[in-house]
């Protein structure tokens, strides 16, 4: 071992270089698979989160407010419709599961502790937010209870105010890496006194009857039935309301996530060669440079064997500790700042679990030192072969 050292002691600038691309390689891996694996989490808790075919909102919604934003990333926003249209929907033929939900916005102002999407559900025959609830809490929600989403600077015991009237935080959901972690989530009877309220401080958009309105439906088509039945269904026979797809919905954020992966993807296969070439013509200048010093070692009587090891094992240290420091790193840098890159990003973003970040430094790590390994071995199967005594016979 000290003779692999001292080789590499001996030549500081080339020994650093060598970890150094080493580094930048298993650096970059690892943080664009973080990226991956976090991009595609979080759709897929997207998917989970939306859970229904189908979703009904009053015709004004689609026209006057961000659909896809209220939904999909939890922008600020409210829309009323009349209950009548809920419980005509209920009665046509392909629907499964149905669930109303009431949407409001609290602001920034003295009434409302933080400006947030806030959502009221139907506990009884919601099928899209209270299997998330119940995971955290695993209880009913009792009238001024709310869960609060992971990003939220609120915890459980806490007291929120909107439109003046108190609410208890009973509970924090897991984090899911979509609009849920920034949403706030009631019962039924407790959006309906807040909607009350803002109404009657005429801070509301809407001059409503909270007993008498919904803000959107959601629908889980029924067995036998297709989608596109359903929707046109709805759409032909309910007046001022309209029936979407989430499926198209989230098409937009589908591509969007795909674009950026397959973007991400790309850098890291050319990173990759791009790293590789440069260690093959870096062990190259090496071999060129080293060729007396191991012509001399092959006279005293070095084998083939002897030489194949000495360069294998001299880069394996470097490209190890380089490999090894740029997966740390990497991970140093991504998993505290994933809120941030959530944020620029402007994507679902789950980072992934113990298991998969292990999985992630491991093949970050290999493919560095895979890469180094090739660059190396060419190398010294190229100094093995050399003539020893033409080398000292040129000088060189």
């Amino acid at each position: 071992m000290r003779i692999y050292l001292t080789n590499i002691k001996n030549k500081p600038l080339r020994s650093f270089a060598l970890c150094f691309i080493s580094f930048l390689l298993s650096f970059a891996v690892l943080s664009g698979s973080f990226m991956i694996f976090s991009l595609k989490n979080g759709f897929s808790s997207l998917e989970d989160r939306l859970g229904a075919d189908i979703m009904v909102v009053p015709y004004e919604a689609t026209t006057k407010a961000n659909l896809s934003g209220i939904v999909l990333q939890g922008n600020t926003g409210y829309f009323y419709m009349d209950e009548k249209y809920y419980d005509k929907i209920k009665s046509l033929d392909g629907i499964g599961n149905i669930s109303a939900q009431f949407y409001l916005a609290s602001l920034s102002s003295s009434c409302c502790s933080i400006p947030v999407e806030i959502i009221g559900i139907e506990p009884e025959s919601d099928f899209t937010v209270q299997p998330w609830i119940l995971k955290s809490y695993g209880k009913d929600l009792e009238k001024m209870d709310i869960v609060v989403g992971n990003d939220l600077n609120a915890f459980v015991g806490d007291t929120l105010t909107f439109y003046d009237m108190d609410c208890s935080v009973v509970a924090k959901l897991d984090k899911t890496g979509t609009s849920m972690d920034t949403t706030v989530y009631t019962s039924e009877e407790t959006i309906k006194e807040l909607i009350s309220s803002s109404v009657g401080k005429k801070m509301n958009l809407y001059d409503v009857d909270p007993d008498n309105v919904v803000s959107c439906v959601l629908i889980k088509v029924a067995e036998g039935y297709t989608v596109d039945e359903v929707l046109n269904d709805i759409n032909l026979h309910v007046r001022k309301v309209v029936a979407v797809k989430t499926d198209d919905m989230i098409t937009d954020v589908q591509m969007s996530l795909k674009g950026t992966s397959s973007v991400i993807g790309i850098l890291i296969v050319a990173l990759w060669v791009l790293c590789a070439v440069i260690m093959i013509i870096s062990f190259a200048m090496i071999t060129n440079e080293r060729k007396r010093e191991f012509a001399i070692m092959r006279v005293i009587g070095a084998s083939r064997k002897k030489l194949l090891s000495l360069v294998m094992k001299e880069a394996g240290i470097l490209i190890g500790i380089g490999g090894l420091l740029g997966a740390l790193l990497g991970l140093l840098i991504m998993v505290p700042f994933r809120t941030l890159i959530e944020d620029l990003m402007g994507l679902p973003f789950l980072m992934p679990g113990a298991g998969s970040l292990v999985g992630i430094f491991v093949g970050s790590f290999l493919l560095s030192v895979s890469a180094g390994a090739i660059s190396a071995g060419i190398s010294a199967v190229r100094l093995s072969r050399i003539d020893a005594g033409t080398v000292l016979r040129e000088g060189n």
